[in-house]
């Protein structure tokens, strides 16, 4: 089979994927995607999102007759591709290489070949191809915003239909990316791989993120969001707060990271342990006062400190642990920057599956997360919480005199029941309002005679009349 090269010469974006490059030659064409593909026999199905529709993140694989085909439809080299996309070099097995020469392709997803995918930006695309369309290319979480146009590039695995959020006025977004090539070679200079350390602080700061509902005086977040909202998040706060994030948190994300890394932080964690002579982490604690003051929380420290299991308390662990030379749980034999499963925050992909099947559900009325609203969820996981971390200081509490013992046990048993009290109500007006009967609210409530019972009396005879 004899391939003619192309009439016109299409360069590859670095770090573009295959699939994308092979949608703008058929744009520059006057093509739709569909006709040029067929150009390669296909082994499979591309991708789709679960609502309909291709995804954006979706690859191609080819074998050597299709790479000299795709070369010569966009007159390049397959060197200069070979350079630019980082899935031209990738093998599949059901792509062998045909003795007839026949150019086959399979579709695979993005982020299972070279890497998280994100959108380029259009304006860039434009100025280097003299083009407007849309282009996908390999990118790290720490490498998503353009500089010259001041925007934040979105994942591409996501079913929604932005493609970047605008971050001109946000100057400490772009001053976040520039900052993290220092504390990338801080990491190899402490002999850690750069990305297992974003990786860590990302979900560091993605859980303080969730937990900022309650934070009373955190103002910086809120603006930022309601910034690359378009000025206000309105209505659509949830959706937002989930396409947001990622761009929202970055300056402290980098923050963290380099915190982090700082060996003079390390010595407040091994201080605040009690260093030779072990003891609890306080909630008052330098490292995480320090830690508060370096995202421009001062206030921040004790919330941080008490978020058991949490990553940032792991990773204190862990230095602890290497400090004294002590063995660690099996599986990562003290390594802090190893994060457990349970502590990755979700994607913004998956959080908005979670959201629109919630919303897209049939009596959707029932369906806890699509009524009781954001705020009202966090505060009853934080009352919850707050008795929980409570609690757990009683271990071993039952040593000592009688009057002593007696007191720290009551104060806390009593702390703790009035938290789980503030639980109960919530929940109980939560549920009520989004639909549960009232009877069943009362009944599984156990409630006892009281205001509470009687309010829900009143709303039930209320909606009976």
């Amino acid at each position: 089979m004899t391939h003619y090269p192309g009439l016109l010469r299409i360069a590859p974006l670095q770090g573009e994927t295959t699939s994308s490059l092979i949608c703008r030659i058929a744009s520059r064409y006057g093509l739709e995607a569909k006709a040029l593909r067929s150009c390669w026999h296909w082994r499979n199905y591309q991708p789709g999102h679960d609502g309909g529709g291709a995804r954006a993140d979706s690859e191609v694989l080819l074998n050597a007759a299709g790479r000299q085909l795709l070369a010569c439809l966009c007159g390049v080299k397959e060197d200069v591709l070979a350079r630019a996309l980082p899935s031209w070099g990738q093998e599949d097995a059901k792509l062998p290489d045909r003795e007839d020469g026949v150019p086959a392709a399979a579709w695979r997803i993005d982020g299972a070949v070279a890497g998280p995918v994100a959108f380029g930006c259009r304006l860039c695309a434009a100025r280097r191809t003299g083009t407007v369309v849309r282009a996908v290319r390999y990118a790290p979480r720490w490498e998503r915003v353009c500089v010259r146009h001041g925007r934040w590039l979105l994942d591409a695995d996501a079913d929604q239909f932005l493609e970047h959020l605008d971050v001109r006025h946000l100057p400490e977004v772009t001053a976040a990316q520039r900052r993290w090539t220092g504390v990338a070679r801080r990491a190899v200079r402490a002999g850690a791989e750069p990305e297992r350390v974003f990786t860590l602080a990302h979900s560091v700061v993605a859980r303080w993120w969730e937990q900022a509902f309650n934070w009373d005086r955190e103002t910086i977040w809120p603006r930022r969001l309601h910034q690359v909202a378009g000025g206000n998040a309105g209505t659509d706060l949830e959706r937002w707060r989930i396409v947001g994030r990622d761009a929202v948190v970055f300056p402290e994300v980098v923050a963290v990271a380099d915190a982090l890394l700082d060996p003079a932080m390390a010595q407040l964690a091994w201080i605040d342990s009690g260093a030779g002579r072990p003891r609890p982490l306080p909630a008052d604690g330098m490292f995480c006062r320090r830690l508060g003051e370096r995202v421009d929380r001062p206030w921040l420290g004790p919330l941080a400190a008490t978020d058991y299991g949490g990553p940032l308390t792991s990773w204190m662990g862990s230095i602890i642990r290497i400090r004294r030379g002590a063995g660690g749980p099996p599986g990562y034999d003290n390594d802090p920057w190893w994060l457990r499963q349970e502590n990755q925050p979700s994607t913004m992909a998956g959080q908005l599956r979670v959201l629109g099947k919630e919303k897209k559900t049939p009596g959707s009325g029932t369906m806890w997360r699509s009524t009781v609203p954001a705020e009202q969820r966090a505060q009853i996981t934080s009352l919850v919480d707050g008795a929980q971390e409570q609690l757990i200081q009683l271990r071993g509490a039952q040593t000592g005199s009688s009057a002593d013992v007696a007191q720290h046990l009551l104060r806390i048993l009593s702390y703790s029941a009035a938290l789980l009290e503030k639980a109960l109500q919530h929940t109980v007006v939560a549920a009520v309002n989004a639909g549960v009967p009232p009877q069943d609210v009362a009944q599984w409530a156990k409630l006892p005679p009281g205001p509470l019972a009687d309010a829900l009396k009143a709303y039930q005879d209320a909606g009976d009349g």
